[in-house]
């Protein structure tokens, strides 16, 4: 649909607005990811995660509510911008880590050493993830778009991400277990429970992605079934 020039540059400033989200909760996922908590929701199950999780599955969401408003040009987009940041991030922390820290320095070059040690295995790690699991995300949205005629929101947003959210679990968890992140008596259940949990937001996100669609394509008129946002 091409737009006005007063909702084109609305339509922009938008998808500014969800890149920056996409990319402050991708970085930073990847900074924090040392901390593992547990969680054990009505006693039903006890989870241990690392803290990182918690941003990660917003990105999901934002490339399925981008992908279905904007198309899936503008979402890889996203995750190419992704993909920088987050190499501009890790060669932040490296500088950060080779700079000795004065005397007075609230933390010491061992304690920041500690903290952000295994960035480096974990951002790269988790780029190789993410890039396979994004664009997988981005493609398998758009299959079952086509194949449901724009149809039925809840059905690609939630098999695009259970098909993604599992590649990427297993593809982050083995190359940190392979660089001696973790140990590998760990990884199936971290597995196990890191993908139960993104299934989990998978679905209690669906609302907000019908919500965040439903929003968009009223406020910018796409009245059509499938219909996109032509801004190219």
């Amino acid at each position: 649909m091409i737009l006005s020039k007063h909702k084109r540059g609305k339509a922009e400033l938008l998808y500014l607005i969800l890149a920056a989200l996409f990319i402050t909760s991708l970085v930073t996922s990847n900074l924090i990811f040392q901390k593992f908590f547990h969680w054990n929701p009505l006693g039903l199950f006890r989870f241990e995660l690392s803290v990182g999780i918690i941003a990660y599955p917003v990105t999901f969401l934002i490339t399925d509510i981008v992908s279905e408003v904007y198309g899936r040009k503008r979402a890889n987009y996203l995750v190419m911008a992704g993909v920088f940041a987050s190499a501009f991030a890790l060669l932040i922390v490296i500088i950060s880590t080779l700079s000795p820290a004065t005397s007075w320095s609230p933390l010491s070059d061992q304690e920041f050493k500690k903290a952000f040690g295994f960035t480096f295995i974990a951002v790269g790690a988790s780029l190789v993830a993410y890039l396979l699991a994004q664009f997988i995300d981005v493609q398998v949205f758009h299959f079952w778009k086509k194949l449901t005629k724009g149809k039925h929101l809840w059905l690609r947003n939630n098999l695009s991400t259970f098909t993604s959210q599992f590649i990427d679990t297993f593809s982050v968890l083995f190359l940190l277990c392979s660089f001696g992140v973790i140990e590998w008596h760990l990884f199936y259940s971290l597995l196990g429970g890191g993908y139960l949990f993104k299934v989990l937001i998978a679905l209690l996100d669906t609302p907000l992605a019908y919500i965040g669609v439903y929003g968009l394509r009223k406020y910018f008129d796409l009245k059509g079934v499938g219909e996109e946002l032509d801004l190219d």
